[in-house]
């Protein structure tokens, strides 16, 4: 956790993740390619599978400037868009000091600590414990949270969960995973409506191609694999950019509050508790915890809780309490005390002389200590 260490990975997963863009970025052209060979398997069915292929790179080398074009369009749109669309999807709201004078001066502070521009605060209604920071540039920045965090965490644990998002903001996660959700989507879009070209049966009519020899089947072959690979592999990029940044976020927010314990407190108390119901999974992909449990563990964008404490523990020196129990808010006891159920407090009265009328002799305040300079 050593400043020059820590940063270091920071520089390193920032290198990384631009490799890793830039090849989501051509599963765009691969997905192009399938295109271009289910086009030409069409059109010339009953052409030998090497001629579709090289017509299927012709129609490629013709097709890379106005793929490049729309995929520039479908950034630019997120770019300018998204957060008004995460802020539909999550129904979320900002707020100021006077409505959550709390969570603003816990964020605040943070900021003002480090020299960091303030981002939008805001409060999304849902008993799950979560939070997420999202936005595309400096005036959209925002910082998520639920009410349920709110509610179930106390201050230490809100501010390491704070400094977590805020780490994702100063370290530019944001906006990769914004951009690799953008194409990722752009990849599973194209994908889809292929297969649904494919399977509406809009290539059973060239069978009779097919047995005068022509490579029309080998060729949708190919751009169903083609299909296929580009969708795992959007997947893995995914989970590679998410993963590595999951851990430096957790570091940083070890960094700004100096409290590891507090960040490993909060990962415990959210565990398990995160899932936010109805959210698209590139909403989850940016919380502090993407629960998944079975099969679907596989394609898990976050290293799990033990694995993420972990590495707080042993290199941060922090402690683990171990999984805690959180009792149901609506079973939850008043913190307010009646009168008569206030615990009563035994007091020493054996200095206390008696009184004729029978009345407790009046409290005496404890006489102070004198120091040698009064």
């Amino acid at each position: 956790m050593a400043a020059y260490g820590l940063y270091s990975h920071i520089r390193a997963n920032k290198i990384r993740s631009l490799f890793l863009l830039a090849g989501l970025f051509l599963l765009v052209y691969v997905m192009v390619f399938a295109g271009a060979l289910v086009a030409e398997a069409w059109l010339h069915g009953n052409y030998p599978l090497d001629t579709i292929v090289l017509l299927a790179k012709r129609d490629l080398v013709q097709a890379i400037p106005y793929a490049t074009v729309g995929a520039a369009i479908w950034i630019a749109i997120a770019y300018f868009f998204n957060q008004n669309m995460i802020d539909a999807v999550t129904d979320s709201e900002s707020v100021t000091r006077r409505e959550e004078p709390r969570l603003y001066n816990i964020l605040e502070n943070l900021c003002i600590s480090r020299g960091i521009p303030m981002p939008k605060l805001k409060i999304m209604d849902s008993d799950a414990l979560n939070a997420f920071a999202s936005g595309m540039n400096r005036r959209q920045y925002s910082i998520t949270v639920t009410t349920g965090l709110l509610n179930r965490l106390n201050d230490q644990e809100i501010e390491a969960v704070l400094g977590h998002e805020l780490t994702h903001i100063r370290n530019g996660d944001v906006q990769m995973m914004v951009v690799a959700m953008i194409i990722a989507g752009a990849v599973s879009f194209f994908g889809e409506l292929l297969f649904r070209m494919f399977m509406s049966g809009g290539f059973r009519y060239r069978s009779s191609d097919e047995r005068k020899g022509g490579g029309a089947a080998a060729a949708i072959a190919i751009a169903i694999a083609l299909i296929i690979v580009s969708w795992l592999l959007s997947i893995v990029v995914r989970l590679a950019l998410s993963r590595s940044r999951e851990y430096l976020a957790d570091a940083g927010s070890v960094e700004l509050t100096k409290n590891p314990d507090a960040m490993i407190s909060a990962l415990r108390r959210i565990e398990g508790r995160g899932e936010l119901p109805g959210s698209p999974s590139g909403i989850m992909e940016m919380c502090v915890d993407n629960p998944r449990t079975g099969f679907s563990d596989l394609f898990a964008t976050h290293p799990s809780v033990e694995s993420r404490i972990y590495k707080l523990v042993t290199l941060a020196g922090g402690h683990d309490p171990g999984p805690i129990a959180l009792p149901p808010l609506d079973d939850e006891e008043s913190d307010e005390i009646e009168p008569d159920e206030r615990p009563q407090i035994p007091q020493d009265r054996s200095d206390d002389k008696p009184n004729p009328w029978g009345d407790p002799p009046p409290q005496r305040a404890p006489r102070p200590q004198q120091g040698p300079w009064g």
